[in-house]
């Protein structure tokens, strides 16, 4: 078993508590509205958002992965804080035997914020990742962040 972590970091002009908003609590209908082609729908089958609820992310046309099911692992709306893994679906075939992310959205500069995921992968045996992979996966959320920014920038009374 070999675990991988790396980070990404973004910096927006966007407030910490306008972003939280969008790219957490409200995540489940606004990411299949503005990329529909990677996200085709996010939805609740267990819980209520806090810990422990359950949902199922089926991906766009064309993915090479068709859907997998999200679990909260913790949600702090005071402190921007939000944690949650990958119990089960296609990504997990490939050798992965777990995925956990980690994600604070703290204050920045001029009244935006900065936006930390720490990305966990836990692989099977000997499997390890290659530097290949993990750059999609960093292209992945940084496509789907910028894409909520641009959003909350167009839309500036969300």
């Amino acid at each position: 078993m070999g675990v991988t972590t790396y980070d990404v970091e973004i910096v927006s002009s966007i407030s910490p508590a306008k972003l939280f908003k969008a790219f957490v609590l409200d995540v489940d209908n606004l990411v299949p509205k503005i990329m529909p082609q990677a996200i085709k729908s996010i939805e609740t089958i267990e819980g209520n958002g806090g810990p422990g609820t359950v949902k199922i992310i089926t991906f766009g046309e064309g993915s090479q992965i068709q859907s997998v099911k999200h679990r909260v692992d913790g949600i702090d709306k005071e402190n921007y804080t939000y944690s949650y893994s990958i119990i089960e679906g296609d990504v997990l075939k490939n050798g992965l035997e777990s995925l956990s992310y980690e994600i604070k959205i703290s204050e920045g500069s001029n009244g935006g914020s900065v936006c930390k995921n720490t990305s966990k992968y836990v692989s099977k045996g000997d499997v390890v990742l290659s530097e290949e992979e993990i750059k999609e996966g960093k292209e992945k959320s940084s496509a789907i962040y910028k894409a909520i920014e641009a959003y909350l920038l167009a839309n500036p009374d969300y």
